[in-house]
């Protein structure tokens, strides 16, 4: 007699499958970037980052003129640069963005975290160069499915992650338990 063993995780999941944990201030600041200038303004991101990191005590690197006119045209194209910014540390002063000498980037959590956003755009980018072949090559009905899909996507992506797991409730009384022999497998048909 043989037994099947089956390894499952709770309710039916995986074992190892994570429950979603909620994003930071700056990782929601650098998602909100628009998809075509993203991995740009990360660029400039990640150099002004790895500058401060680098050379913590130098001022010119804790300082940015928003009038720069590489700084200026990120911004202009996307505004939520300056909140990614601020929520490492800068202050906005009139025509600057100081970083005040309170103010410690760290390599591990602020470089890295540029680098987990251009790698999280990136895989975005690609996911919008596949939906736009795939609706090259639809009829009109397959257009409006796909529209409606992508509606629910950002309506669940708006209400963001998971951040609980599922709860047990009690199905009826008693244990309601089902054995492969119950259904017949494991057992001899007979024969000769």
């Amino acid at each position: 007699f043989h037994r099947l063993v089956c390894k499952m995780g709770y309710a039916g999941y995986a074992p190892g499958n994570k429950v979603a944990e909620a994003l930071t201030p700056l990782q929601q600041a650098l998602r909100s970037l628009p998809l075509e200038k993203a991995q740009e303004i990360l660029e400039l991101l990640e150099k002004v980052t790895r500058n401060v990191v680098r050379n913590p005590g130098e001022e010119k690197f804790r300082s940015l003129k928003l009038t720069n006119p590489k700084i200026a045209a990120s911004v202009a194209d996307a505004p939520s640069m300056v909140d990614a910014l601020k929520d490492m540390g800068w202050v906005q002063e009139g025509e600057m963005l100081v970083l005040p000498p309170s103010v410690r980037l760290a390599h591990e959590v602020h470089v890295v975290g540029l680098i987990d956003a251009k790698d999280w755009w990136k895989k975005e980018a690609e996911d919008e160069k596949r939906r736009q072949m795939r609706a090259g090559n639809m009829d009109d009905e397959q257009k409006e499915l796909i529209q409606k899909m992508e509606l629910d996507r950002k309506e669940k992506e708006a209400e963001g992650p998971v951040l609980h797991g599922s709860v047990a409730k009690k199905l009826g009384d008693g244990p309601n338990i089902m054995r492969a022999g119950d259904v017949g497998i494991g057992k001899s048909s007979g024969g000769g």
